[in-house]
């Protein structure tokens, strides 16, 4: 994706910005359908989208083709139907408080996790006198939500307990499946095909980004990308067929000489070993940018991108500030009013996250809101 380091003249005083490229959203989407048909593919757009805004995403990948939708809390539930009047949408983290009037009046379908879920939305449909949708999710060895073996051989032994549960999905989560090679992944699989056939005829989902990269025997009847959708590359070894979405820059505030043996930074972590030039740039940890993206011991963690030359960044990330080492730029390369750009093609989300010691998805999910998001609306 291709964005301007300039600005409109309507953000003029904005210190950087937030791209994101619905068009290609769509396209990935389209892209991850196609390789797991005949299962069908649904989006995972919990927080926010993953904090590139729901209330955009949405509609462009309801215009793709997406029908259902996994978003995680009961405000995200709101939002949700809101922007995707008739689709499927599930809500990942069960009955929170008083969730579940809600999702009822939403036409939600919460994700049931533990007993105590399953025999409060019994109760509500007893109440109401209909069938009400719902997922049941297995634990199969992440140990994160999800029933236990035992509680979901229960469940099958005692139906009783889903009176009025229409159910709809059955489905759990895999813990290691970034790494094709971990046997976690054949043990899960081989779990959730025992567990899961307790409930034939229900559909069954298992993979999100990483896991639909291990093959057909893990797709089911539904997989449930996210950070893929984005451009994300979840898998260690299997690149998903996606492309970057997103674009994030910063505006260049000064450029100033730095003697050497001078330090650059909250607790003078860096030293200019030479003479040197460095570029203040308006980004932070307000922002989302990891503190760090700078190593402790001096070393230069993350890099920015400044009219094509990549730049170490240099010294403390501190709130709203970081500093980046142009030396080696041609001159005039690094000029105070143009913007670098801290993720884009060049330096992708797993770039990102490499260099700060953290993963792309919390450098997606931490962008802040001072950075105004810009939208490209091309079609899909």
């Amino acid at each position: 994706m291709t964005v301007s380091a300039r600005m409109p003249e309507s953000l003029a005083s904005a210190t950087g910005t937030i791209t994101i490229d619905l068009g290609q959203i769509g396209a990935n989407w389209k892209a991850l359908a196609a390789k797991v048909a005949p299962a069908a593919c649904g989006a995972v757009v919990k927080a926010n989208a993953y904090g590139l805004g729901a209330e955009r995403v949405m509609p462009a990948l309801m215009r793709a083709g997406c029908t259902t939708f996994f978003i995680a809390t009961p405000d995200e539930a709101e939002t949700a139907r809101k922007f995707a009047p008739t689709a499927e949408i599930y809500a990942l983290d069960g009955l929170v408080g008083n969730s579940a009037a809600v999702f009822a009046r939403l036409g939600v379908k919460p994700v049931l996790s533990t007993l105590d879920d399953v025999v409060a939305w019994s109760a509500l449909c007893r109440a109401r006198g209909e069938k009400l949708s719902a997922a049941l999710h297995i634990d199969t060895g992440l140990n994160r939500l999800g029933l236990p073996a035992r509680d979901v051989r229960h469940l099958a032994a005692d139906p009783s307990m889903m009176t009025g549960i229409k159910l709809d999905l059955v489905m759990s989560h895999l813990a290691s499946a970034d790494n094709p090679r971990d046997p976690k992944n054949r043990d899960q699989l081989l779990a959730f095909e025992t567990l899961s056939a307790l409930f034939p005829g229900v559909p069954r989902s298992l993979a999100a980004s990483d896991g639909l990269m291990l093959g057909p025997a893990y797709h089911f009847d539904l997989v449930r990308p996210g950070y893929a959708l984005y451009g994300g590359q979840a898998s260690q070894m299997a690149p998903a067929p996606v492309k970057s979405a997103v674009t994030v820059t910063a505006r260049i505030l000064s450029v100033a000489d730095v003697a050497p043996g001078e330090t650059v930074g909250y607790s003078a972590t860096w030293r200019a070993k030479r003479p040197s030039r460095i570029a203040t740039i308006a980004a932070g940890y307000a922002d989302g940018i990891p503190r760090t993206a700078s190593a402790p011991d001096g070393r230069p963690g993350g890099h920015v991108m400044i009219t094509g030359h990549l730049a170490p960044l240099v010294g403390r990330v501190s709130m709203d500030l970081i500093t980046v080492d142009v030396t080696d730029l041609p001159e005039g390369a690094a000029m105070p009013g143009e913007f670098a750009k801290l993720v884009c093609d060049e330096i992708s989300i797993e770039d990102a996250g490499f260099s700060a010691g953290t993963i792309g998805y919390e450098i997606l999910t931490r962008l802040g809101p001072r950075f105004p998001r810009l939208y490209l609306d091309d079609p899909v």
